[in-house]
């Protein structure tokens, strides 16, 4: 009964009802401490959103940062050193050719444009002789076929070159070899197209005493069962 009555007075607005009112005014403070609560856990939802994407961002800049890096180290690596050029002054070849007295009157007359003003001859350049400047290797073809028919070197004596070496047995082909030369020549037996020979002597001859000697000479044989005119051997 005495609850009841304490019912009725605090809804009467007595001293003891007005006990139970604290309770009743704790109530809104509980709220708004709970709207605090909610408050700050959005907001460290946002703050973490915004940290999150942050690092999002910054994932994008260090990939946006790509281009810059290769650009500072393209920039930080030294551009190629430049060297003087080591090509050798090239000389007109016919000229030279057509001017030694030591060329056969046969090569000089081989010795024509194949088309227009191009002349079949192959020029190399290289230390032979150990002289100051590179020697040159002149190989005379014939237009048709391209068969060798007269090789021959010039080295720089004087200022002007002089020919130290011929050779005018054709198939005939002279080349540069680690300061060797080294001279190719097919050789035919009877009933050879031009297309196939039978072999070849390859001998290589290097600089001494002011003239060329033969060092090494090597013979190759080649097989007859390849080529365009083989034909199969029938057996019975």
């Amino acid at each position: 009964m005495r609850g009841l009555g304490r019912s009725a007075a605090g809804s009467g607005g007595t001293g003891e009802g007005s006990e139970d009112v604290g309770p009743s005014r704790a109530a809104p403070v509980a709220d708004g401490v709970g709207f605090l609560a909610v408050s700050a856990a959005v907001a460290g939802l946002a703050a973490l959103a915004l940290f999150l994407s942050g690092c999002g961002a910054g994932g994008t800049g260090a990939r946006d940062e790509g281009p810059a890096h290769a650009d500072s180290v393209a920039g930080a690596t030294s551009s190629p050193s430049v060297f003087p050029s080591s090509t050798p002054d090239r000389v007109n070849a016919v000229k030279l050719v057509k001017a030694d007295p030591q060329v056969s009157a046969e090569v000089k007359r081989e010795l024509k444009p194949c088309v227009a003003d191009e002349y079949p001859v192959d020029v190399s350049y290289g230390d032979l002789t150990g002289s100051s400047a590179d020697d040159v290797v002149v190989n005379v073809l014939t237009c048709g076929d391209a068969v060798g028919v007269g090789s021959y070197v010039y080295r720089e004596e004087g200022g002007r070159y002089q020919n130290v070496f011929k050779a005018e047995e054709p198939p005939v082909y002279a080349e540069i070899d680690r300061g060797d030369l080294v001279v190719t020549k097919q050789v035919y037996e009877e009933g050879d197209p031009v297309s196939s020979p039978s072999g070849e002597n390859v001998i290589t001859y290097r600089w001494a005493s002011d003239r060329f000697v033969e060092k090494y000479r090597i013979r190759n044989d080649y097989s007859s069962a390849v080529g365009p005119d083989a034909s199969p051997t029938q057996s019975g």
